[in-house]
């Protein structure tokens, strides 16, 4: 049976009919005298681990940093993070997010990262009438899903799927090939939003002129990718680009070069984005590239803290040892956004006011300006780039930038160079 429909129901209806009902102030109003509470919900745990991986570290900043209090209209009240841990499920995903809302009473819900923790999380929070901000997960991944349409409750900002097709197509474009592409994509969420035939990667690269072969969805975690490795063999593809995660993409690179299948150019979502995954994946990792939200070259600011991107990188790698990870911009951003929410509200223990004070955010944060509107009602789109892992200078590999076109920001660090193998 449809998910997407109960007894006739759209989901988009039960939500509907789901806030309606809880359109009333007494509901709008978490039970709370002067303690704040946001719900956070992060994969901490998991196949999507790694977009988590940041999580707790802001976490813990951001409560020394709301240590004493927020003061919002002359009012000094207290602020307390229920974090959860997704465990990379989006069915734990949306259990946590009812229990938050139903039991935890919380004013805000926040799901961190990854669709599959955004969307259900989203979904809950639409319908029990909670605000909700998210990013890291393309938004039509999180939008369209739900039907598209405009939403009461929840607000998310992140680049979409026109602009990772176009950054992809403006990396290819650097570099000779035979402008065929191989398109790995999972059996999931992403993976049928990404494949779709209309708002998609296949319909949008053919249409730039290159040739796409998208054999069968990988289920995730499979251990055998030789079904669409023949194919792209068999189409001759010079360019590999797609969304597989970090484990998936370290299995396929390995089938991939044993059956000599070694494309000039590899372009993979999500896999690409760790310096980890990339040194898991071993030599073959150089040449690799990937989309790119976040950089300690970025040239914005913290509307907290005043620090650069630059700074809060160097404290990451200070603190953890750790090479800096591309969501940690976003893990601080998320954080300057609710905070600015919170300030604005005209009561911050109302669900109502702080919804309507996220939905008309005009901030300058360290990932660029977040501002609702313009491609959907609820959505604000941030910069995305291209990017190249190199050999590193003082780590195994270093991410450099080489496509800025689509979001000139920067100039490139570099330009792209074919793979090796």
């Amino acid at each position: 049976m449809d998910s997407r429909r109960l007894n006739g129901m759209t989901r988009r209806s039960i939500l509907a009919a789901g806030v309606a009902a809880l359109a009333a102030p007494a509901v709008l109003r978490a039970k709370s005298s002067s303690t704040i509470k946001i719900g956070f919900v992060s994969p901490r745990t998991g196949q999507l681990s790694q977009f988590g991986e940041t999580d707790e570290y802001a976490l813990n900043w951001i409560r020394k940093f709301l240590a004493d209090g927020l003061e919002i209209r002359g009012k000094k009240y207290s602020i307390e993070i229920l974090d959860r841990d997704a465990q990379s499920n989006p069915n734990r995903a949306s259990e946590l997010a009812g229990e938050l809302i139903q039991n935890g009473e919380v004013h805000l819900m926040v799901p961190a990262s990854t669709t599959d923790v955004t969307l259900p999380v989203s979904e809950q929070s639409e319908l029990y009438g909670v605000p909700c901000v998210s990013s890291t997960a393309p938004w039509q991944a999180v939008i369209m899903p739900r039907g598209g349409g405009q939403f009461h409750w929840t607000y998310h900002f992140f680049w979409g799927l026109e602009d990772i097709i176009a950054t992809y197509v403006n990396i290819w474009r650097s570099t000779e090939s035979n402008h065929k592409v191989g398109l790995l994509l999972p059996r999931n969420t992403d993976g049928e939003v990404w494949g779709d035939e209309k708002i998609g990667l296949p319909p949008s690269m053919r249409k730039a002129g290159f040739d796409v072969t998208a054999p069968s969805k990988f289920q995730p975690r499979t251990n055998d990718f030789s079904a669409q490795i023949a194919e792209f063999k068999k189409a001759g593809c010079d360019i590999l680009g797609g969304l597989v995660y970090p484990g998936d993409l370290k299995t396929y690179v390995l089938q991939s070069a044993q059956q000599n299948c070694k494309p000039r150019v590899v372009t993979a979502a999500a896999g690409l984005l760790f310096p980890s995954a990339v040194e898991a994946i071993g030599p073959l990792g150089t040449g690799m590239s990937t989309e790119v939200w976040w950089t300690p070259s970025f040239p914005y600011k913290s509307s907290l803290t005043g620090e650069t991107s630059a700074e809060l990188a160097a404290k990451w790698e200070s603190s953890t040892g750790k090479q800096w990870t591309q969501p940690l911009g976003y893990s601080h951003a998320i954080w300057e956004v609710i905070i600015d929410t919170l300030r604005r509200s005209q009561d911050p223990l109302d669900r109502g006011a702080i919804r309507d004070a996220l939905k008309t955010t005009d901030l300058h944060t360290l990932i660029g300006q977040v501002k609702f509107g313009g491609v959907h009602p609820n959505v604000s789109k941030t910069p995305i780039l291209g990017g190249q892992w190199v050999k590193g200078m003082k780590r195994p590999f270093d991410l450099k930038i080489v496509e800025t076109s689509l979001y000139p920001i920067m100039e490139p660090e570099g330009k792209l160079q074919p793979m090796a193998w």
